[in-house]
């Protein structure tokens, strides 16, 4: 790895003298998270799935991890703690997103001041603050801003080359999510050469290692609803390719060494591996978005001309416009905490309720006080006992059973035009509730329909 700038533009030479900036990207990084942090008071399903697992007893957790979802474990466990410490609903749990927002951002500004002195610095930082998707990460109550602050942070201790500090904190990364570790792979385009971070690597593999065979016999049943990568997300990583290129032009060569791959390839290879083995969703490389960052800030550094602030200026219409939206409940897939209100509007105590299919059952579990007033007549083994997310069901007989005296069902239903389930139990659910029910009610909610059903004559 070359060695840093040494003229009087590096950081060690004007630390001093830029110190108060260097405070900016995390402040406006912390605003933009606080900004709407509750979303209009709604949470959707991945959150809900935080919320209520971090909330489990230590052992139930643990037994949870040796079946499922141990790719969050260590996530769940800080979540665990910070519930611990504060339990303040949607603040506790996207406030730890927050922070880590802010961290990463400070981390950015870090890698442009190291390479390219303080004028990168302040605009790269700014500018990884201001992305959208980072916004959208960091007011999310899931383990993506964490992920992308420990890789930022680790590539400048790369850059320092301060190898156990950045064996420790890229670990940690990959221990929050695995495919952190497909930084290695950016980093080392700009560090290969050293003997230091080849152990560092060789370290972070190693004990990654159990993590991911564990990991591994959960795939099936943690990405199988994924698919291979469609033409949108090629069409996205055609642009961000694009526009990393065209920032890189000119820009210094140690920072294009570190930006361009950390930008490039970690979603590069995980879309080329998502061909055979769908394992791709933007939001697991959320980090890339640092390499964009940087480029971003060493083209405008150079720049000497009022018009391409202009530009710059015009662009931040849009996404003002998209920011505003990212603070909406109509930004996330669906909204459990609306479900489980219109559930409480229209349930009687004692009322059955199905979910249809079973895996939506996540609506409700972090809605305690709705769902233990209703009779889940699918469930056979609650969550904690199957020690899975949304527990066990009957078989496809002994919920037809289970149907045969309920005088009412709330039943809860993917939205329109998504395709059904075709397990067996599934189609029980649907077959008993045509045959045996009229459909007094069907209400829409973000992302889910909530429909009453009762005995024929049995609406009124």
């Amino acid at each position: 790895m070359e060695s840093p700038r040494t003229d009087d533009q590096h950081p060690e030479a004007a630390i001093r003298r830029i110190a108060p900036w260097r405070v900016l990207p995390p402040l406006l990084a912390a605003a933009l998270g606080l900004w709407g942090l509750r979303r209009g008071g709604s949470m959707w399903r991945d959150e809900s799935v935080t919320w209520q697992v971090a909330h489990r007893p230590l052992g139930e957790l643990w037994e949870l991890l040796g079946q499922v979802d141990a790719v969050h474990g260590l996530y769940y466990l800080l979540m665990h703690g910070a519930f611990l410490l504060w339990d303040g609903g949607l603040w506790a749990l996207r406030l730890p997103s927050v922070a880590a927002t802010a961290l990463a951002a400070a981390g950015v500004a870090a890698v442009g001041h190291r390479l390219a002195g303080e004028r990168v610095a302040l605009i790269s930082g700014l500018a990884y603050a201001a992305l959208p998707p980072v916004q959208m990460y960091a007011q999310e109550g899931r383990s993506y801003a964490m992920v992308a602050a420990a890789v930022v942070w680790a590539t400048y201790l790369m850059l320092r080359e301060r190898w156990t500090a950045y064996t420790a904190v890229l670990l940690l990364g990959c221990w929050l999510h695995e495919f952190a570790a497909l930084a290695l792979l950016a980093h080392a385009f700009a560090a290969w050469r050293s003997r230091g971070w080849r152990w560092s690597a060789a370290a972070v593999v190693a004990l990654l290692l159990p993590l991911a065979l564990v990991s591994a016999r959960q795939a099936q049943q943690q990405l199988g609803w994924l698919g291979r990568p469609s033409w949108q997300d090629w069409a996205a990583y055609g642009v961000l390719a694009a526009a990393a290129l065209l920032l890189a032009r000119g820009a210094e060569r140690e920072l294009v060494r570190v930006a361009l791959p950390l930008a490039l390839l970690p979603p590069g290879l995980l879309m080329a591996v998502s061909l055979l083995h769908p394992w791709y969703v933007d939001r697991y490389v959320l980090y890339a978005l640092a390499g964009l960052a940087l480029l971003a800030g060493a083209r405008l550094a150079r720049v000497r001309h009022w018009w391409p602030w202009l530009l710059v200026a015009a662009l931040l219409v849009p996404l003002g416009y998209w920011s505003a939206w990212l603070r909406t409940p109509q930004s996330r897939k669906d909204d459990v905490l609306a479900v489980a209100a219109a559930v409480r509007e229209r349930a009687r105590p004692g009322d059955a309720v199905l979910f249809m299919p079973s895996r939506r059952r996540e609506w409700l579990l972090s809605s305690p006080q709705v769902y233990e007033g209703l009779r889940d007549v699918a469930l056979d083994r609650s969550p904690a006992a199957s020690h899975s997310l949304q527990g066990t069901e009957l078989p496809p007989e002994a919920i037809r059973s289970a149907l045969a005296g309920a005088p009412r069902v709330i039943a809860l239903l993917d939205p329109e035009g998504q395709p059904l389930d075709p397990y067996p139990a599934e189609e029980a659910k649907r077959r008993a509730l045509a045959a045996g029910f009229d459909l007094c009610s069907l209400t829409e909610v973000q992302g889910a329909r909530v429909a009453l059903y009762a005995r024929p004559d049995g609406c009124a």
